[in-house]
């Protein structure tokens, strides 16, 4: 399942692709959300409305937004990682939801200073960017 996610980063690499549609990168997240979904044992109705702002406090809930974090390579050190994010949403993004989903992260980019567990820090930061910009939210 990684291994498609690796394939696919390196292809826009190679093929010198600036960005995925919106499409691709839900495809992409699927691919994402059944490893983490496993590997964090939440089910559909935990996680499944997170992309519309639905956000349970519940531990596996907020590991298994860690988890799609690290697998995206946006945790460094088992902390969030502002530059990785930027980065990510750089070379993944469709233009037109680049500066607002950059925004998004900068707007948020503290929350995850006030929590030393890298499951709380995400969970709020995902939180955060959705309450800042529910249009241009994508998760897994």
């Amino acid at each position: 399942m990684v291994w498609k996610l690796l394939i696919l980063f390196t292809l826009g690499v190679l093929l010198d692709v600036d960005a995925l549609t919106r499409q691709q990168l839900k495809n992409t997240g699927k691919t994402l959300r059944k490893s983490c979904m496993g590997k964090n044992k939440v089910t559909e109705d935990l996680i499944g409305d997170i992309e519309k702002g639905k956000f349970i406090e519940d531990r596996n809930v907020m590991c298994y937004i860690a988890c799609i974090y690290q697998m995206t390579q946006i945790v460094k050190n088992n902390k969030l990682n502002y530059e990785a994010s930027i980065k990510q949403v750089d070379m993944m993004y469709p233009p037109d939801m680049k500066e607002s989903v950059k925004k998004s992260i900068e707007n948020c980019k503290d929350v995850s200073i006030k929590y030393k567990d890298i499951c709380e820090a995400s969970f709020w930061t995902a939180k955060c960017m959705y309450e800042d910009n529910p249009k241009d939210f994508i998760f897994a």
